[in-house]
């Protein structure tokens, strides 16, 4: 295969426009599938994609594929259904999952590429839909070192940080642990700003004193931009999305096994989050939740 690869993208949501975008306007003859949401699709295609009928059509007409979706029931649906991926898989083809996924599950699906004859690569990803469309995503990838080099010019598009972990299903592990990381301390600092808002605590002033010091991070940063000026588009990411990394990342502990007692706590402030109603908004929006559930008036409601 060349550079100029014939790439296919499945899930054009809010990090994969950036990768579509990116893709296409480097040169790479770009094949987009629609599925909720038709203005990002109509976005790439007057960029220069072409839009796609099926994951059959996509195997069958490009060299790549590259699956952005929800999860792993997604994945699979993509993969396997009757006018999936599989049913028009050639030999050569190349599968890149970029989706946050259960470890069993991506184990399952490179299984079944590779006795179709594909290849099968991990390629989760680090970062925000701002680096999505600025084209400087990290990425965590996993599988056979030649086929990742080989899709290596179209990783590079959309990605200025590129980590080989290990074997196929490795990115995907590591994923689940970047992500309970992050959440865990957006978390930490929601629970705080929302006590510090109940014990009538200057918010501002607290602003400046953590970010002197080391309690400062970059989650902190992100859901201080929304308590203090109502901007949620530093961390673009749903709650509900977040509740479902961190079940997985419970599953994956659960399975070696290995305690995770922490995980469930920060998993369970997430179900909360859903339960009262915060599920499509943005992880800033977690301390409207825990402010909601001690009773205060929230900034969103």
């Amino acid at each position: 295969m060349t550079e100029r690869l014939r790439v296919g993208l499945i899930g054009a949501g809010l990090m994969g426009h950036g990768v579509g975008k990116n893709i296409v306007e480097k040169g790479f003859p770009l094949t987009v599938l629609a599925h909720r949401n038709r203005v990002p699709i109509d976005d790439l295609v007057g960029r220069g994609a072409r839009e796609g009928r099926s994951p059959r059509e996509m195997a069958q007409g490009c060299d790549l594929v590259i699956t952005c979706v929800t999860g792993s029931p997604q994945v699979e649906e993509v993969v396997f259904g009757d006018a999936g991926l599989l049913a028009g898989m050639r030999p050569g083809f190349i599968l890149a999952e970029a989706s946050t996924a259960d470890p069993e599950s991506t184990a399952k699906i490179a299984a079944a590429v590779a006795a179709a004859g594909g290849r099968f690569v991990d390629i989760p990803l680090t970062r925000t839909p701002n680096e999505a469309e600025a084209g400087t995503l990290g990425i965590m990838c996993a599988g056979d070192p030649a086929t990742i080099e080989a899709i290596r010019p179209v990783l590079d598009c959309f990605a200025d940080t590129i980590v080989h972990c290990g074997a196929v299903g490795s990115a995907h592990k590591a994923k689940l642990i970047n992500n309970m990381l992050s959440l865990g301390t957006a978390a930490v600092v929601a629970e705080a700003l929302a006590v510090a808002t109940k014990a009538g605590v200057d918010l501002r002033a607290l602003h400046k004193v953590v970010s002197a010091g080391g309690a400062n991070s970059v989650m902190f940063q992100r859901l201080a931009a929304w308590v203090l000026d109502g901007d949620d588009t530093q961390a673009k990411f749903a709650l509900a999305n977040a509740q479902k990394d961190l079940r997985y990342y419970a599953r994956m502990a659960e399975s070696l096994p290995a305690t995770a007692y922490i995980a469930g706590a920060i998993h369970q402030t997430f179900v909360l989050a859903n339960t009262l109603g915060y599920g499509q908004e943005y992880v800033p929006h977690l301390v409207d939740a825990l402010i909601e559930a001690n009773g205060g008036k929230t900034p969103s409601r």
